[in-house]
């Protein structure tokens, strides 16, 4: 570690997900903005975008006193539309979101500056493309407008921009203000989710693949273009794995300059007789739910799975899980009763009427509810990929059935109609949590899961996968509270029968070996706090610091 080490004295960051929960960024984002907030008190800026509108936000905390000069000079001199305020997580960094949709009418003019100055390429741009780019143009606005204001030039100003999102805005501010570093973070490149996506192998033939002609074929050009040529001309380019890593250096024919791992911070997770409690409470729920839905008398000695996050059925893994679940009804090795969830936002529709009713009247009842296998209905009830493979199956969660799936189409945020209950606070009621990824750059889930002391299954092809294996020093096993299966293009099956005899072989484990197995799981999860991972961003605002004054210098001359 270099010890002249360049740091930052004002960082700004921003992504689609600030104050804006809706994937695994704003996890990334919200967990380490207490550890730069502590290192830089206030000098840590996050800007999103401001689509709330006229509703509250949850994770917003306006303060019309916070930089109040300053948003007055940016709305009369820079026509900045803003809220500034605080993110409402640890450390309460300042935010501040701003409204894009001024720019679209001057959106042509913006796309013909950046084919000019970095062909970055706008013309095949529809769906979100113009959303992102007004966004992250807005950002650059921001950025410069409060440069200017508070005169930083001198001052060490690091942009950290991520995903193909913000690519646009970074590339602009880069040309306008020179002096800013740059840092760009791809979580996972558009070209390489939409090959996996569309079910062609990704791994073996990555080596072969080239970006540019497959982001024709797949009808994403200039998404992959603004991330192409982002990655090219930023101070820093990093991502989150070494998978994704090797994915950017075929795809974007880029290699990064440094991985930045995603660590976390466990404060949100409860301590002692609290988590026991917690525990308890979300076993009784889960169960409570699986019963009034099915007809049935599961009680606590019942072993409690899940698996969860985006709803990309073949890239999370979620058919690999459906397919395990249907082997395991006929393992005869399976010595308790299972109850599986499938906790992914789909197109929901509304709590269903006849659940709510059983619950309310908290009883017992010994008939299944019609479709016993979902717990709110979705507006495409006959088009759904969990659905249609359940029913594929012939899996209608029969009383006689040892193993049980229910999908639960939304976002548990804690007011769902039916659970009621946050996600945080259900996961810690699982056994076992399972996320057979195929494409997954880094893989928060299986964190969260073993920072709350569940177990969880797991593949190579996940970037925590391959951290989880490179501390074990050998493949993960789940005595170590993480399976880690080897996962490749083509053994689908072999992934399927893993997860099974995994999930066998914990139903047959002793208390004392599951509790060893949980032990395992919490300390693993320690190791990748962020401030165990922070030293990694260190590295890269020196690198775009250093590049940035290089910058400088040659254009001096």
């Amino acid at each position: 570690m270099k010890e002249n080490k360049l740091f930052p004295d004002y960082i700004f960051e921003s992504s689609w997900e600030v104050c804006n929960k809706v994937g695994g960024i704003y996890t990334v984002l919200s967990t380490r903005a207490k550890t730069l907030q502590d290192k830089i008190n206030d000098h840590i800026i996050f800007i999103g975008p401001d689509c709330w509108n006229e509703q509250k936000n949850p994770y917003f905390v306006e303060d019309q006193k916070l930089l109040a000069k300053w948003k007055k000079s940016a709305s009369e001199k820079d026509g900045l539309k803003l809220k500034v305020g605080r993110w409402n997580i640890p450390g309460k960094p300042i935010a501040i979101l701003v409204d894009f949709k001024p720019y679209f009418e001057i959106k042509d003019q913006i796309y013909g500056k950046v084919w000019e100055l970095f062909k970055v390429d706008s013309l095949h741009a529809y769906g979100d493309y113009d959303e992102a780019s007004m966004f992250s143009y807005a950002v650059a606005l921001v950025i410069k407008s409060f440069y200017n204001f508070f005169k930083l030039d001198g001052q060490k100003v690091v942009y950290h921009a991520n995903e193909w999102m913000t690519g646009l805005g970074l590339l602009w501010l880069q040309h306008e203000i020179p002096q800013i570093a740059s840092v760009f973070t791809t979580h996972a490149t558009s070209i390489g989710r939409s090959i996996a996506g569309n079910n062609k192998p990704l791994y073996d033939y990555l080596f072969a693949y080239n970006g540019d002609q497959m982001a024709e074929e797949l009808n994403i050009q200039s998404k992959h273009s603004i991330e192409k040529q982002t990655a090219k001309y930023v101070d820093c380019f990093t991502t989150v794995s070494e998978i994704t890593a090797n994915e950017c250096k075929e795809l974007l024919d880029k290699p990064v300059d440094v991985v930045l791992p995603n660590g976390f911070e466990n404060n949100f997770v409860p301590k002692g007789a609290t988590f026991t409690k917690k525990r308890r409470a979300a076993r009784k729920c889960l169960l409570n739910v699986a019963n009034a839905l099915m007809g049935t008398d599961l009680d606590d000695d019942t072993l409690i799975i899940s698996t969860s996050g985006r709803y990309e059925f073949h890239n999370k893994g979620i058919d690999v899980y459906i397919e395990a679940l249907n082997r395991l009804l006929r393992d005869r090795d399976l010595k308790r009763n299972v109850v599986a969830f499938i906790e992914v936002p789909g197109w929901v529709g509304d709590p269903r009427k006849d659940l709510t009713e059983r619950l309310e009247l908290n009883m017992p009842f010994d008939t299944p509810l019609e479709v016993p296998m979902i717990t709110h209905w979705l507006h495409n009830m006959s088009h759904d990929n969990v659905l249609g493979m359940l029913k594929y199956y012939n899996m209608w969660n029969q009383k006689d059935d040892k193993v049980k799936l229910i999908f639960l189409p939304c976002y548990l945020t804690g007011n769902d109609g039916i659970f009621n209950m946050t996600y945080y606070d259900l996961v810690l009621g699982n056994d076992l949590c399972i996320y057979p990824s195929y494409y997954e750059p880094w893989g928060y889930t299986p964190l969260e899961a073993i920072a709350f002391k569940v177990p969880c299954i797991t593949t190579d092809l996940a970037g925590f996968g391959l951290w989880a294996n490179s501390v074990k020093g050998g493949y993960s096993e789940i005595s170590d509270g993480v399976k880690v299966i080897h996962r490749t293009d083509y053994n689908y099956s072999e992934v399927a029968d893993a997860i099974k005899d995994t999930v066998a072989a914990f139903s047959n484990m002793t208390e004392a070996e599951v509790k060893q197995c949980r032990t395992n799981a919490e300390k693993l999860s320690k190791k990748a706090l962020w401030s165990e991972f922070i030293k990694y961003y260190e590295d890269a605002y020196d690198i775009a610091l250093r590049h940035a004054g290089e910058r400088i210098k040659k254009d001096n001359k």
